[in-house]
Protein backbone atom coordinates (compact mmCIF):
# COMPACT_ATOMS: atom_id res chain seq x y z
CA UNK A 1 0.00 0.00 0.00
CA UNK A 2 1.08 3.42 -1.20
CA UNK A 3 1.60 6.23 1.62
CA UNK A 4 0.94 9.07 1.12
CA UNK A 5 4.04 10.83 2.95
CA UNK A 6 5.80 9.19 -0.07
CA UNK A 7 4.06 11.64 -2.39
CA UNK A 8 4.44 14.51 0.05
CA UNK A 9 7.90 14.51 0.71
CA UNK A 10 9.10 15.55 -2.67
CA UNK A 11 7.44 18.52 -2.62
CA UNK A 12 7.46 19.41 1.05
CA UNK A 13 10.24 21.76 1.56
CA UNK A 14 10.22 23.49 -1.77
CA UNK A 15 6.46 24.25 -1.18
CA UNK A 16 6.53 25.14 2.51
CA UNK A 17 9.75 27.43 1.41
CA UNK A 18 7.53 29.39 -0.94
CA UNK A 19 5.21 30.63 1.72
CA UNK A 20 7.94 33.22 2.29
CA UNK A 21 7.64 34.77 -0.88
CA UNK A 22 3.70 35.55 -0.81
CA UNK A 23 0.29 33.73 -1.28
CA UNK A 24 0.44 34.34 -4.79
CA UNK A 25 3.89 32.94 -5.03
CA UNK A 26 2.96 29.93 -3.19
CA UNK A 27 -0.37 29.16 -5.20
CA UNK A 28 2.03 29.66 -8.25
CA UNK A 29 4.21 27.02 -7.02
CA UNK A 30 1.26 24.93 -5.62
CA UNK A 31 -0.38 24.57 -8.99
CA UNK A 32 3.48 23.48 -10.64
CA UNK A 33 2.80 20.37 -8.99
CA UNK A 34 -0.01 17.67 -9.56
CA UNK A 35 -3.18 18.09 -8.06
CA UNK A 36 -3.47 14.80 -6.14
CA UNK A 37 -0.02 15.56 -4.66
CA UNK A 38 -1.37 18.75 -3.80
CA UNK A 39 -4.55 17.63 -2.68
CA UNK A 40 -2.15 15.44 -0.03
CA UNK A 41 0.19 18.43 1.20
CA UNK A 42 -2.50 20.98 1.85
CA UNK A 43 -4.81 18.51 3.73
CA UNK A 44 -2.12 17.33 5.33
CA UNK A 45 -1.10 20.79 6.46
CA UNK A 46 -4.52 21.54 7.48
CA UNK A 47 -5.61 18.48 9.11
CA UNK A 48 -1.93 18.74 11.25
CA UNK A 49 -2.37 22.33 12.46
CA UNK A 50 -5.96 21.82 13.26
CA UNK A 51 -5.15 18.40 15.39
CA UNK A 52 -2.45 20.21 16.92
CA UNK A 53 -4.05 23.55 17.84
CA UNK A 54 -7.34 23.94 16.00
CA UNK A 55 -8.91 26.15 13.33
CA UNK A 56 -8.24 29.04 14.65
CA UNK A 57 -4.11 28.20 15.29
CA UNK A 58 -4.57 26.92 11.40
CA UNK A 59 -5.86 30.45 10.19
CA UNK A 60 -3.57 32.54 12.25
CA UNK A 61 -0.36 30.67 10.78
CA UNK A 62 0.94 31.29 7.53
CA UNK A 63 -0.11 27.76 6.47
CA UNK A 64 -3.68 29.16 6.57
CA UNK A 65 -3.12 30.28 3.34
CA UNK A 66 -3.70 26.90 2.24
CA UNK A 67 -7.26 27.12 3.27
CA UNK A 68 -8.69 26.76 0.23
CA UNK A 69 -6.28 24.00 -1.23
CA UNK A 70 -7.25 22.03 1.62
CA UNK A 71 -10.61 22.14 1.17
CA UNK A 72 -10.65 20.81 -2.16
CA UNK A 73 -8.07 18.12 -0.83
CA UNK A 74 -10.36 16.98 1.78
CA UNK A 75 -13.02 16.38 -0.85
CA UNK A 76 -10.51 14.79 -2.90
CA UNK A 77 -9.38 12.67 -0.32
CA UNK A 78 -13.14 11.76 0.74
CA UNK A 79 -13.02 13.53 3.97
CA UNK A 80 -16.37 15.32 3.20
CA UNK A 81 -16.93 15.88 7.23
CA UNK A 82 -13.69 17.76 7.25
CA UNK A 83 -14.54 19.82 4.06
CA UNK A 84 -17.74 20.42 5.14
CA UNK A 85 -16.09 21.61 8.82
CA UNK A 86 -13.35 23.47 6.70
CA UNK A 87 -15.80 25.35 4.81
CA UNK A 88 -18.03 26.66 6.91
CA UNK A 89 -14.93 28.06 9.13
CA UNK A 90 -13.56 29.80 6.06
CA UNK A 91 -17.30 31.68 6.24
CA UNK A 92 -16.04 33.35 9.43
CA UNK A 93 -13.47 35.36 7.13
CA UNK A 94 -16.11 36.47 4.22
CA UNK A 95 -15.48 36.18 0.34
CA UNK A 96 -13.06 36.12 -1.05
CA UNK A 97 -10.74 34.48 1.39
CA UNK A 98 -7.58 36.44 2.60
CA UNK A 99 -5.18 34.32 1.96
CA UNK A 100 -2.48 37.06 3.56
CA UNK A 101 -1.87 36.18 7.15
CA UNK A 102 -1.83 39.78 8.61
CA UNK A 103 -5.91 39.73 6.93
CA UNK A 104 -6.69 36.78 8.66
CA UNK A 105 -5.03 38.00 11.80
CA UNK A 106 -7.05 41.12 11.61
CA UNK A 107 -10.41 39.48 11.94
CA UNK A 108 -9.63 36.43 14.25
CA UNK A 109 -10.39 36.97 18.27
CA UNK A 110 -7.04 37.17 20.42
CA UNK A 111 -6.38 34.43 22.70
CA UNK A 112 -7.90 35.35 26.05
CA UNK A 113 -7.49 33.22 29.36
CA UNK A 114 -10.71 32.73 29.72
CA UNK A 115 -12.26 28.54 28.14
CA UNK A 116 -11.89 28.47 24.53
CA UNK A 117 -15.44 27.75 23.99
CA UNK A 118 -15.91 31.41 25.38
CA UNK A 119 -13.72 33.51 22.65
CA UNK A 120 -13.03 31.00 20.08
CA UNK A 121 -15.78 31.41 16.86
CA UNK A 122 -14.10 27.82 15.97
CA UNK A 123 -14.67 26.15 18.95
CA UNK A 124 -17.53 23.24 17.98
CA UNK A 125 -15.67 23.09 14.33
CA UNK A 126 -12.74 21.90 16.30
CA UNK A 127 -14.78 19.37 18.37
CA UNK A 128 -16.44 17.88 15.16
CA UNK A 129 -13.62 18.43 13.40
CA UNK A 130 -11.84 15.99 16.21
CA UNK A 131 -14.47 13.24 16.13
CA UNK A 132 -12.98 12.40 12.51
CA UNK A 133 -9.25 12.66 13.13
CA UNK A 134 -8.28 9.25 13.60
CA UNK A 135 -9.71 8.78 9.87
CA UNK A 136 -7.22 10.84 8.30
CA UNK A 137 -4.05 8.02 8.30
CA UNK A 138 -6.36 5.65 6.53
CA UNK A 139 -8.33 8.09 4.26
CA UNK A 140 -4.98 9.82 2.72
CA UNK A 141 -3.28 6.31 2.37
CA UNK A 142 -6.35 4.96 0.64
CA UNK A 143 -6.16 8.38 -1.81
CA UNK A 144 -2.73 8.10 -2.21
CA UNK A 145 -3.29 4.11 -3.42
CA UNK A 146 -5.88 4.95 -5.77
CA UNK A 147 -3.24 8.02 -7.54
CA UNK A 148 -0.36 5.40 -7.67
CA UNK A 149 -2.98 2.71 -9.12
CA UNK A 150 -3.82 5.73 -11.39
CA UNK A 151 -0.58 6.17 -12.69
CA UNK A 152 -0.11 9.99 -11.62
CA UNK A 153 0.87 11.36 -8.54
CA UNK A 154 4.65 10.07 -8.35
CA UNK A 155 5.97 11.53 -11.20
CA UNK A 156 3.83 14.69 -10.38
CA UNK A 157 4.95 14.68 -7.13
CA UNK A 158 8.20 14.47 -7.86
CA UNK A 159 8.53 17.38 -10.38
CA UNK A 160 12.00 19.64 -9.73
CA UNK A 161 11.67 22.88 -8.01
CA UNK A 162 7.98 23.77 -7.30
Amino acid sequence: MAHYWSLVEPIWLPLNRSWDDGPEEFVRRFRSVGPETGHLYAAHWCQSEICNGGLHQFFSNTTGLMAPEALDGFRAIGAADWAEILAEAMNFFGKPYPRERDDRQKLLPVRQRLATEKWDPFYELDLRFYEWAANWEDAANAYAERVVARGTGEKNGRESNP
